[in-house]
């Protein structure tokens, strides 16, 4: 069944349809499509205004929390510093209250300069640079028409971006593959400039004019790329990857951060200098007027756009992909690749109905990563132990932590939630038949498909089921929670598993999936699962559900985890697991479909808000935070948990505003990264010295883990606050001078009362000094006067009333 269109979310803008390099590997310019010579070259001021107008129209009309822009070419400079600000302020305007704006520009950089990096700077443009290595591999293909090396202008444009003054501007580094380059060497160089973040793109290649396959290897993209993934990881993944994050997002169940992996379906549309809407530009590589649509900003909207075949074509997700590819055992990862590098004349049908020309490659790469056991640190100590960098938790340790950081979190949960698998198996559940058919499966998974069974693994609700198994707290039996967890595996690995689950009171539990409800009398349900979705038999009856069966009432008793997919979050809604119950607060129940929706809105805005304003907590939750599950809140109050028990996962009552969502995230987040940092390192005395301690926003006494926790989480709520109170204005901006002042305050009197308990390890007290750096850091930052005496009079008056309710205690 065809899925209705969704939305357009990004859009490319052509600024200049001319380009001031003459790059032979160009998909505009050396490739089939050359409808450019027709273009105009400059984008005209009536068609930015129109274009803003087309884009603030669709998000409107589909309540789109933000949008992205690129600016783009050819060479979009050669536009011009007015016409560039033309383009911004028109976006601007027309979005204003409508939808936030990521605005963007991606250059080749050779003209890059301070005047445009100011203009950047004022209007909150974002730059990307091309660049393909050091100088040997870049002028292989990125040169001037004359034959001239692009490289010096291009490494200076990087390095006015990497100066404090501009490296807010610096979006990244975006490196074409050619295999004849030395991989290391382009790594190496790219590594060495800092960037933010970089990228590795297949050249441009269809199968009538497939890319070069030198002899000796028939996967030689892939082993090029391995090289660089091996050296990436040994060298502590310095600098994320897009392509080798969005492998391992998409192995995990997630989002790709790029289009040409995953299955998401298309959500971009490129406008062009003459006003036509085109799909993604890598078309061009096809046929002449691939891209084309027939449509423009003038005469048609963007839902109309949205109707295009081949656009409708895109958002198919499996169901569009070739044969071969639906069948294939990393087609969740690959996706089928690239849209354009599938193109064949003559496949019959559509000619995009083949494998991707780089199909070997992708298939070698993506089992590469999943199988490459992740690189285990090697710490060296010294007389006074290991330190912070050592373990990896520098970053931690000063409350942040990105993408590789928390990604380590993740896989040590991952190995502590496979041991206590292990463990439940071992005590509870041999003696049971379902439970061992249930074990050998997953071991025969686990052999065939790993990152099926650590998907299941990953579910935060499997460590609180699994130590209720092992003390016996869990309802049902071990063995009934190893039938269930083998399920939501056979569905993951999608082969034809049967597996028989019991049915706990009418309800059979596929952890990290949904649930299906069943009569009250069932006692045990058959599941499998095979391309187009899975079955389960029971009480005499068979329930067919898709894969695409949706999230509401498509199927009766079906209640599938919802996922909120969010440009470079992918986040799931569990109101459905009975195990979720490991917060302090009553959870919610499941929630209607118009509950949900309001979920989804202001996750989008507030991820949107951390990505724009918390920049350095972005990444983390990013790559740690999986799950957020509804909780109930007593009395209309704003309530949020983080449990020790659950990785990955936080509790929250939606709050009255995206904002305060945004808040709720960072904080509860602190309390996840934290708890993981405990399960494998000693900060404290577990005693804690048998005291209790003084915490600035409670009343009661704490011991020193909770003192810990609170601090730690502390670090985030002060950060958002003082951005917010620069990101607003008036009323919003004095309240939140405010709270600025007060957590600051009290943070700063929180990490000196557990820099001086006396219960730290050598290790915890260069963790909280880590902690006092960054507090320390924000006590040059001016707040008025009133902000200023008002947090010193309350903190003063609680930490009286604290010291005389001691008293009384002893």
């Amino acid at each position: 069944m065809d899925r209705p269109p969704l939305s357009l979310s990004q859009f490319v803008l052509k600024m200049h349809s001319r380009c001031d390099l003459a790059c032979d590997h160009c998909y505009v310019y050396e490739h089939a499509d050359t409808s450019w010579r027709g273009r105009p070259k400059v984008v005209s001021e009536e068609i930015l205004a129109r274009s803003a107008e087309r884009i603030a129209e669709h998000a409107r009309a589909h309540r789109l929390p933000e949008v992205h822009v690129v600016l783009h070419g050819g060479e979009p400079l050669l536009a011009g510093p007015a016409r560039l600000r033309t383009a911004a302020e028109e976006l601007y305007r027309a979005l204003d209250g409508v939808s936030a704006l990521d605005l963007r520009i991606h250059t080749n950089g050779v003209l890059l300069s301070e005047r445009f990096c100011e203009l950047f700077t004022e209007l909150g443009i974002r730059v990307g640079v091309s660049l393909d290595g050091d100088r040997a591999s870049n002028d292989r293909h990125r040169r001037y028409a004359d034959g001239r090396s692009s490289h010096a202008q291009v490494l200076k444009a990087v390095e006015l971006l990497s100066g404090p003054r501009y490296r807010h501007l610096f979006a990244g580094l975006l490196c074409t593959i050619d295999i004849e380059n030395d991989p290391v060497a382009v790594y190496e160089a790219l590594v060495a400039l800092d960037p933010p973040r970089m990228d590795f793109l297949l050249p441009h290649a269809t199968w009538d004019v497939p890319p070069p396959r030198p002899e000796g290897s028939p996967t030689p993209y892939a082993d090029w790329l391995d090289v660089i993934h091996r050296r990436w990881e040994a060298d502590g993944r310095p600098v994320p990857v897009r392509v080798f994050d969005s492998v391992e997002r998409t192995l995990r169940g997630e989002s790709s951060l790029t289009e040409s992996l995953g299955l998401a379906p298309a959500d971009l549309v490129v406008i062009e200098t003459d006003g036509s809407f085109e799909q993604a530009d890598s078309l061009k590589t096809a046929y002449e007027d691939a891209p084309a649509t027939g449509m423009d900003v003038f005469t048609h909207s963007l839902d109309e756009v949205l109707g295009h075949p081949g656009l409708l074509a895109r958002q198919q997700g499996i169901e569009e992909l070739a044969e071969p590819c639906r069948a294939c055992p990393v087609v969740t990862s690959c996706g089928g690749g690239l849209y354009a590098h599938r193109y064949r004349t003559g496949s019959g049908g559509s000619d995009f109905d083949n494998p991707s020309v780089f199909c070997a490659d992708l298939m070698e790469l993506i089992v590469n990563i999943r199988d490459r056991a992740p690189a285990a640190p090697s710490p060296t100590a010294d007389a006074a132990g290991p330190t912070l960098a050592d373990l990896g938790l520098d970053e931690l340790a000063k409350g942040f932590g990105g993408a590789g950081t928390v990604g380590r979190l993740a896989e040590s949960q991952l190995d502590l939630g496979r041991h206590l698998l292990a463990a439940v198996h071992e005590r509870g559940a041999r003696a049971d038949r379902l439970a061992s058919a249930a074990w050998e499966l997953l071991v025969d998974l686990d052999t065939s498909l790993p990152a099926v069974v650590d998907a299941a693994v990953a579910h935060p609700y499997l460590r609180p089921w699994a130590l209720r198994a092992l003390d016996g707290r869990a309802p049902g039996t071990a063995g009934q929670g190893l039938a269930e967890i083998a399920a939501a595996c056979a569905l993951r690995a999608r082969r034809g598993d049967h597996v028989t689950v019991p049915v706990r009171e009418g309800l059979l539990r596929l952890p990290g999936l949904g649930t299906v409800s069943l009569p009250g009398d069932t006692e045990q349900a058959e599941v499998a699962a095979g391309r187009d979705g899975f079955t389960v038999r029971a009480a005499g009856r068979c329930l067919e559900i898709g894969w695409d069966s949706g999230a509401d009432g498509l199927v009766r008793g079906w209640r599938p985890v919802r996922l909120v997919e969010l440009p470079g979050w992918t986040v799931a809604l569990e109101d459905t697991d009975p195990m979720r119950d490991s917060h302090q607060w009553p959870v919610s129940d499941r929630l209607s479909h118009d509950e949900a929706k309001l979920w989804s809105e202001d996750l989008a805005e507030a991820w949107s808000l951390i990505g724009r304003e918390l920049p350095a907590y972005a990444p983390g939750v990013a790559a740690g935070l999986r799950t957020v599950t509804p909780l109930h809140a007593p009395g209309g109050s704003d309530v949020s948990a983080a449990s020790r028990e659950a990785f990955g996962a936080i509790g929250a009552a939606r709050p009255a505003t995206p904002d305060l969502l945004a808040l709720l995230i960072v904080h509860e987040f602190q309390h996840v990264k934290l708890g993981a940092v405990l399960d494998s390192h000693d900060l404290y005395d577990p005693d804690g010295g048998g005291r209790l301690f003084y915490a600035p926003w409670r009343d009661d006494p704490r011991p020193l883990d909770g003192l810990l926790q609170g601090t730690y989480a502390h670090l985030a709520v002060t950060d958002f606050w003082r951005v917010r109170r620069l990101a607003t204005q008036g009323p919003a901006a004095r309240a939140a001078e405010a709270q600025f002042a007060r957590w600051r305050e009290q943070t700063a009197a929180a990490v000196d009362e557990l820099a001086g308990s006396g219960a730290l390890t050598p290790l915890g007290e260069r963790f909280v000094s880590g902690m006092g750096e960054t507090v320390a850091s924000w006590a040059a930052e001016k707040v008025s006067p009133a902000a200023l005496a008002e947090a010193g009079r309350a903190a003063a008056d609680h930490r009286a009333a604290w010291n005389a309710a001691a008293s009384v205690r002893t």
